[in-house]
């Protein structure tokens, strides 16, 4: 069975940002194909995939290396999301569907009940749902896109504090699906503009450790592409 790239662009690019891959070292298909359990054909074809995106970069004499974005670049990636979550939400205003509405709902509800509970610890998955979520409901392919690429690069390039007053802001997470649901383009945008806001607030630039030499450090266990729901 031939293991589909973007299984294993999925692998490289979770690793490249949860950092087991450091900024500059070299990513060599031989050690991805034997860390992930793949051939290198996989390996090359999601290399290219991570150069298009930004996380990979080709040197000369050097091959593939993970990126060493500046910290405009990074401040950028904010600005960017600034102008594009709005936009999501205005669409998903206009395109959601019921499925849609239920799951949004389901997650405020879920993460107020883990406010009043006092239980922080999934607050920021359920965010992070909830904002994808919010894109799908847009309807446009192009634009989930971008928001999935700038939310794994944003993961990448900042460490995000936890809010001050969660409840706060799941009350705004309520209130951006109840212009959703009431088909309120401009009402979901504005919100979503505060939202993000308050959120860019929240991030800290990462400040990682000097360039390293030589090829990517990676950990001794292998790491098998999860490939349970591949297409054969």
């Amino acid at each position: 069975m031939r293991i589909p790239a973007h299984s294993v662009c999925t692998a490289i690019r979770d690793d490249i940002v949860s950092g087991v891959f450091e900024r500059g070292s070299r990513l060599t298909e031989e050690v991805l194909a034997r860390r992930y359990g793949v051939s290198r054909v996989p390996v090359r074809e999601a290399l290219r995939t991570l150069e298009s995106e930004g996380f990979v970069v080709t040197r000369r004499h050097a091959g593939a290396c993970v990126a060493e974005p500046t910290e405009q670049e990074a401040a950028d990636l904010l600005e960017i999301r600034m102008l594009l979550e709005p936009l999501g939400a205005a669409r998903a205003a206009q395109r959601r569907t019921e499925a849609h509405l239920k799951v949004l709902r389901g997650l405020v509800r879920l993460g107020q009940e883990r406010v009043r509970r006092g239980e922080g610890e999934d607050l920021r998955s359920l965010g992070g749902w909830f904002h994808e979520t919010l894109a799908q409901a847009s309807g446009s392919p192009a634009l989930i896109a971008l928001l999935t690429q700038l939310r794994h690069k944003i993961a990448w390039m900042y460490a995000v504090e936890q809010p001050v007053r969660p409840a706060d802001s799941w009350a705004e997470h309520g209130a951006l699906v109840d212009a959703v649901a009431r088909r309120d383009p401009e009402r979901a945008r504005a919100l979503a503009t505060q939202h993000a806001e308050r959120a860019t607030a929240a991030h800290r630039l990462r400040r990682p450790p000097g360039p390293p030499a030589g090829t990517a450090r990676v950990r001794t266990s292998q790491h098998p592409v999860n490939i349970a729901g591949a297409r054969h």
